[in-house]
């Protein structure tokens, strides 16, 4: 009987092992607006020896959702960030529509005013925009972009980034 049980197991996870549906491909590598926005952020990180986040589908689609629900509701104005799980940066930019790249090298321009010896930014100057480009815990990154026209027909756009983990926490350094 134990002869028997044993063969029965051993043909049962030779089954299982066999038939056992495929893992998951990998994701196709990104491109278009994904690469260029993982490229912008990338080369901010390599300068500052932080490792490159990788694209999240599901922080895309939380930022298009967003993007979305301010073009629809809230004529491309800032979003309220403040409750959002993600770490997150924005950027409006009216009468044009700004390339992922354009809006990732935006935030990056503070990085002029940010001091890494004592963690903080120039007076009368922001950084913290910069500082979630480059948060090394940050490992996933998702972003989306929405185009606005008002009734003037004048244009403006809404682009979000989402990083997860997120960054910015107080007393620590980015890098």
């Amino acid at each position: 009987m134990l002869k028997f049980v044993s063969a029965f197991i051993t043909a049962l996870l030779l089954f299982t092992y066999q038939h056992s549906p495929a893992q998951a491909a990998p994701p196709p590598p990104p491109g278009g607006a994904t690469q260029e926005y993982l490229e912008a952020h990338n080369q901010a990180r390599s300068e500052v020896n932080v490792t490159p986040l990788q694209w999240s589908q599901a922080l895309a689609k939380s930022a298009s959702l967003l993007v979305r629900l301010q073009r629809d509701k809230q004529n491309c104005s800032f979003a309220d960030l403040a409750n959002s799980k993600y770490g997150g940066n924005q950027l409006w930019a009216g009468g044009i529509t700004v390339t992922p790249r354009a809006a990732v090298e935006n935030w990056v321009a503070e990085k002029r005013f940010y001091n890494y010896d004592n963690n903080s930014c120039s007076p009368d100057h922001r950084c913290g925009v910069y500082t979630q480009v480059v948060w090394k815990k940050s490992i996933e990154l998702g972003c989306a972009q929405s185009v606005c026209i008002n009734a003037a027909k004048e244009k403006s756009s809404l682009t979000i980034c989402f990083y997860n983990p997120p960054g910015n926490v107080v007393g620590e350094k980015p890098y």
